[in-house]
């Protein structure tokens, strides 16, 4: 069980975790028949794929795991961690249990600005580094469930928390006879093989099911939140937006929903081992988004459109230096966003087998709608304040 003592695990988990000598590569045909004990994830390219792109491959291949641990004593079912406690998605999923009376630990990279508000909603915080497995079994102790909501930071190698730390994580929650794991995953990440990102989630929820872990995986499509920072703030600031010139349509959702069927999901036994996909009740344009926005906000966008063949074009260009390697599969990314794919899927039947009301979903209008009804109401005060401070000679 998860509560067993950490010194008994410790030792033989690090040595296991960091062994140099892993047997485990990034290729799609992943199969752990037992999670590796004795592997260091790494990654490697195989073939073409659309574009002329490399397709990224994932494989895990590894020796059955030399731990056996004792039962422990049982854990409550409602002590969970959340990974990535600090992200648009990870502090909902954290405010949600705690609303719904879990008992809520995150795992937090150590930071110069510490995790206070996560405290103060009543959570416990614990640091630890995904890309540093050795971090990992520590904050595992007396848990019953993991919701993984974790991300690379842009500045770091894709692989290294989204395919690397996340295989350690599995590895350690194994180990520790987690009970359930959730992991959030990218609608349509198993399409998108010459994508590294969308490979990489592939590839986890590969190798988390040949894990045997007890989970449920949670495909998204987009954050409402995410259009704040990209359109709404600008346009309000009278800046620049970016958009392109494709067709892509995307089912944006709060992140508040997401969390409230996450833990819907998490009670239904009937949805282990499934995979789920949400999305907003519709599925928007770029240009259809900022035209809203513009609405709401009463003035027009300044907007700079990027051709979908300049982000095509600079990727292929950073492709030719080591040092950008990562730059590039980012771009691979904005490329699928950018192109005539659609990121939605119907959801009248994951409504039923969750017991959801369609109404109860927000809809991307009454999100930005409320954000600027109280942005507007809030700049107005400011105003008015301003005014009522002002000194005439």
């Amino acid at each position: 069980m998860a509560s067993t003592l950490h010194a008994q695990l410790s030792a033989p988990l690090k040595l296991n975790l960091l062994h140099s000598h892993a047997s485990l590569s990034w290729r799609r045909n992943v199969s752990p028949d037992a999670i590796a004990s004795t592997s260091s994830p790494s990654f490697a390219t195989k073939g073409r794929g659309r574009g002329n792109a490399a397709v990224v491959t994932c494989n895990a291949q590894a020796a059955p795991s030399a731990v056996n641990l004792a039962p422990g004593t049982p854990v409550r079912p409602t002590s969970i961690l959340v990974v990535g406690a600090t992200g648009t998605l990870g502090r909902q999923i954290v405010r949600r249990a705690l609303d719904e009376g879990y008992d809520v630990r995150c795992l937090v990279r150590p930071r110069p600005a510490p995790a206070d508000f996560l405290r103060d909603w009543g959570a416990t915080v614990v640091n630890a580094d995904l890309s540093k497995p050795e971090t990992i079994p520590a904050t595992l102790v007396g848990i019953h469930t993991v919701i993984d909501c974790a991300t690379g930071r842009p500045e770091e190698p894709i692989k290294t928390v989204d395919w690397e730390g996340k295989v350690a994580l599995i590895q350690c929650a194994k180990a520790m006879g987690i009970q359930k794991f959730v992991f959030f995953s990218i609608h349509n990440c198993d399409k998108h093989p010459e994508v590294p990102l969308m490979e990489i989630k592939y590839c986890t929820e590969k190798f988390l099911r040949d894990s045997s872990v007890n989970h449920v995986v949670i495909r998204l499509c987009g954050f409402m939140q995410g259009l704040i920072g990209q359109y709404a703030v600008p346009i309000l600031e009278e800046k620049s937006v970016w958009g392109t010139d494709a067709p892509t349509r995307i089912a944006y959702m709060d992140t508040q929903d997401i969390a409230r069927l996450t833990f819907i999901a998490l009670r239904n036994e009937s949805i282990n081992g499934k995979i789920l996909t949400f999305a907003g009740p519709r599925a928007w344009t770029t240009q259809e988004v900022i035209t809203l926005c513009e609405r709401l906000a009463g003035q027009d966008a300044n907007v700079t459109t990027v051709p979908v063949s300049v982000l095509r074009f600079t990727r292929q260009l950073t492709r030719l230096f080591e040092w950008t390697n990562d730059v590039a599969d980012r771009l691979a990314f904005s490329e699928v966003l950018t192109s005539d794919t659609v990121f939605s899927v119907p959801m009248t039947d994951t409504y039923q087998l969750l017991g959801v009301d369609a109404k109860d979903i927000s809809s991307l209008e009454k999100y930005l709608q409320d954000y600027f009804t109280n942005i507007l109401k809030k700049l107005k005060d400011i105003k008015a304040q301003s005014k009522q401070t002002d000194i005439f000679f």
